[in-house]
């Protein structure tokens, strides 16, 4: 966790959101990161069966992140379009 609680508010309140926020932004970065990742390793996937069992698991990544607003619903939606036109597309 960073120092900067020190040089900033000075409410005890304040003090916890500086701190919750941190923890939210780790833990969003974490997971939007995780998604990334798994997006990646699917569009990179040459065998039609491995990524179809990997698509609806990146879905269900992408949903989360849409829900609770790391990313935003319809920017979910294309990337969920897309990835599963590339699945259709594999022979």
């Amino acid at each position: 966790m960073h120092s900067h609680l020190n040089d900033m508010a000075n409410h005890k309140s304040a003090l916890k959101r500086i701190r919750q926020n941190e923890v939210r932004r780790l833990r969003n970065r974490y997971y939007h990161k995780t998604a990334r990742t798994a997006m990646k390793v699917l569009r990179n996937e040459e065998d039609k069966a491995a990524a179809a069992e990997q698509l609806p698991k990146v879905i269900s990544l992408l949903d989360k992140l849409a829900k609770k607003n790391i990313i935003h619903k319809n920017k979910a939606a294309n990337l969920k379009s897309k990835l599963t036109k590339h699945v259709n597309k594999l022979a």
